[in-house]
C-alpha cells in the first residue's frame, strides 16, 4: 500500500494543478493508471484572505490545522500544502499538527541544489516574496536569491489575486512575468522560482527567459516519491 497523501488546499487553481499532477504522474512510479490515495480539504478562500490581509499568520495556521485534523481523521499519512504564501504560518502549525508535512520551499531548494543552481529569482504574491519562506530554505542550501522590486511585487500580486486564482490567463500577464524574469536574468539569476502555485498555469520553461522551478509540480512529485517509499517499507 502506498501512503495516503493529504492536501491542505487554499486557492483552487493551484490545489487542482497539484492534485492533477499527483494523479497523472503516479503511473510513472506505480504502474498504469495508478496513484496513491489522495484526499483534500479546502476551507473557504475568503477565510484565508481575511487573515492574510491583516498579517494574521497565526489565524492562517488555525485554518490549516482544521484541514490537517480532518485529513488525519480520514487516514492521511502526511500533508502537503500547494500554496506558497501560507507556508508563512507553518511554524505555528507543525508543533500542533497530527501529521508530518512536506515543505514546498524545502522541496524547491533541494531541486535547485541538485541542479547546480547558484542564484534564483523569486516570484509570487507580495506576501510571499517579502517573507523568509524561500530565503531561509535557499540559504540552508548555500543558494542566493533575488526578490522582485516593490512595483513588481504589486503587479504580480494583482495578477495572481485578480486573475490566476480565478482561472483567468491573459497574454498581458505572461508578458509581465517575462519582463520581471528577464530583469532577474540580467541580475545574474540562473533560474526562477514559480513561487505561487498558479504561476505554472501561465509560465514554464517554454516561455520563461530563465529555467523554471515549478513549485506546484515539484511538491506533487516529492509527495509521490514519499508515498511510494511508504509502499516499499517493510511491514
Amino acid at each position: 500500500m502506498t501512503q495516503h497523501i493529504g492536501i491542505v488546499g487554499c486557492s483552487a487553481e493551484g490545489a487542482a494543478l497539484c492534485y492533477r499532477t499527483l494523479c497523472a504522474e503516479g503511473a510513472a512510479l506505480l504502474g498504469a493508471h495508478a496513484h496513491p490515495e489522495v484526499s483534500m480539504h479546502t476551507p473557504s478562500f475568503a477565510g484565508y484572505m481575511k487573515h492574510i490581509d491583516r498579517g494574521d499568520w497565526e489565524g492562517v495556521g488555525e485554518l490549516m490545522l482544521v484541514s490537517a485534523n480532518k485529513l488525519a481523521s480520514i487516514g492521511a499519512d502526511f500533508l502537503i500544502c500547494p500554496d506558497n504564501t501560507i507556508h508563512q504560518a507553518l511554524r505555528y502549525v507543525e508543533p500542533r499538527s497530527p501529521l508530518p508535512w512536506l515543505h514546498i520551499a524545502e522541496v524547491v531548494a533541494e531541486q535547485a541544489a541538485e541542479r547546480g543552481l547558484r542564484r534564483v529569482g523569486l516570484t509570487g504574491t507580495r506576501w510571499l516574496v517579502e517573507s523568509e519562506v524561500y530565503p531561509e530554505k535557499l540559504a540552508a542550501r548555500g543558494l542566493e536569491w533575488v526578490r522582485p522590486s516593490a512595483a513588481e511585487r504589486e503587479e504580480m500580486s494583482r495578477i495572481i489575486m485578480e486573475e490566476l486564482v480565478y482561472g483567468v490567463f491573459r497574454p498581458e500577464a505572461i508578458a509581465c512575468f517575462q519582463r520581471i524574469i528577464g530583469r532577474m536574468s540580467a541580475e545574474g539569476c540562473d533560474a526562477v522560482v514559480l513561487g505561487c502555485t498558479e504561476i505554472p498555469l501561465i509560465m514554464s520553461d517554454a516561455n520563461s527567459p530563465l529555467p523554471t522551478l515549478d513549485s506546484t509540480r515539484l511538491l506533487a512529485r516529492a509527495a509521490l516519491r514519499r508515498a511510494a517509499q511508504g509502499a516499499a517499507a517493510p511491514a
